[in-house]
């Protein structure tokens, strides 16, 4: 039970996390309807209508509606790593070479299942690269495991 309510908060906020701006910003007819308001209940309202008319998507695909694809798309939210409590489960199942934290970060990875007991065993491998202090941030426990990947042959396809 405990294994599927970590992958359901993994794959939930990595769900929940979205780039700023996707398609630009004042993309979609939520924007232009809801334009020069702020607030919580009128971005509710805004992708809302994008959402339930397609238009962003639409206008995504064909230059229309305010909506670009030209732009890098970024994130400001916080790694799934540090989230409370998850760094620490993550340590805790590399350091063992296996277990339900590890499971569900090679899930939300993206990471086959055919490849996720080598990646277990490379990050079990690699645990002092990981971790290499006690006091280490989810950021850079997240570089380090994207730079083990890289220098793996079966796994650098992943995080090219």
């Amino acid at each position: 039970m405990k294994k599927i309510l970590l992958a359901s908060a993994l794959l939930g906020s990595s769900m929940a996390a979205s780039a700023v701006a996707p398609g630009g910003p004042g993309c979609g007819w939520g924007n232009l309807v809801f334009e020069g308001k702020s607030g919580l209940p009128v971005h509710l309202l805004a992708t809302i209508v994008n959402g339930t008319s397609g238009n962003a998507t639409f206008g995504m695909t064909s230059g229309t509606n305010g909506c670009s694809t030209n732009g890098a798309l970024t994130y400001g939210g916080e790694s799934l790593l540090s989230q409370n409590g998850v760094l620490e489960e993550v340590a805790q199942d590399m350091a063992t070479g296996q277990g339900e934290a590890l499971t569900a970060l090679s899930v939300s990875m993206g990471i086959d299942v055919a490849d996720r007991d080598h990646f277990n065993a490379l990050m079990h491998d690699n645990f002092s690269a990981v971790f290499p202090a006690e006091d280490v941030t989810a950021r850079d426990v997240m570089n380090n495991i994207v730079h083990v990947m890289r220098s793996d042959e079966r796994l650098s396809g992943y995080v090219s």
